[in-house]
């Protein structure tokens, strides 16, 4: 049996949920929900002691950190893989999958948070703001560094500046096939997709108006079986900033 801990919104969930509709996998679901400190709760930090989510359980077995998931998915049920057999593909798709998580995925946490969290935190009194921050386990002092304001113009330029250069990495990929790795959809493509769906329903396309390749590829993207099937109603729904 697969069991995942997850919430609609969050982009690391929705990187599990493409893997897990691509491979046509049963699951049952465990919708976490932030507002109600849910992912703090003293069960959910027993199956995930970082307190985030996704965390996919298989036979009652806890896994957790998304590419970590995805690449568990792929080896236990391998149908419909999402990773290259040719080991030299392989490498290049964990190679491109390493830069997601260490350039992407935390550049797009600014802009996910001043549009989606700012409004909540910004009801809380700094006191009641630093007593939630201190009970994270893995991202007080980012939580912090936001502040209940958000994140400053300054730091949001600079998410945008390493998100410019995702993209530009992407447009030159692309002249090699369909998807980022060549001609078969990859770990790589599931990973970008949350990413650049958020820019899209933050009001960020124009970052690659001028980039036709990335442009096509998220059209692609978005016609695949397993985009409908993992971004379920609410799944972008950004609240009234969107």
């Amino acid at each position: 049996m697969l069991h995942l801990y997850h919430a609609l919104i969050s982009t690391c969930s929705q990187k599990v949920r493409l893997v897990l509709a691509e491979k046509g996998l049963e699951w049952i679901g465990t919708e976490i929900n932030f507002g109600r400190g849910d992912h703090l709760s003293a069960d959910y930090l027993k199956l995930n002691p970082n307190g985030v989510v996704p965390t996919l359980l298989h036979d009652d077995h806890p896994i957790i950190e998304s590419s970590v998931i995805n690449e568990y998915l792929d080896e236990a049920f391998p149908d419909n893989s999402v990773r290259p057999k040719n080991l030299r593909r392989l490498a290049h798709m964990r190679a491109w999958r390493q830069y997601i998580d260490e350039v992407p995925t935390p550049s797009i946490r600014p802009i996910s948070f001043n549009t989606f969290f700012v409004p909540i935190w910004s009801k809380m009194t700094e006191e009641e703001f630093l007593a939630y921050t201190e009970r994270l386990p893995l991202r007080k002092h980012f939580y912090r560094k936001m502040g209940r304001k958000g994140f400053s113009q300054e730091e949001m330029e600079a998410s945008i500046e390493r998100l410019n250069q995702t993209i530009d990495r992407m447009e030159v990929a692309l002249e090699n096939g369909l998807w980022i790795v060549g001609d078969q959809y990859t770990l790589a493509d599931v990973s970008l997709t949350p990413t650049i769906v958020r820019l899209e329903d933050c009001g960020r396309s124009d970052l690659w108006d001028r980039r036709p390749r990335v442009a096509g590829w998220l059209e692609r993207i978005k016609t695949r079986p397993n985009f409908d099937v993992a971004y379920v109603p609410g799944s972008r729904d950004l609240g009234p900033h969107n």
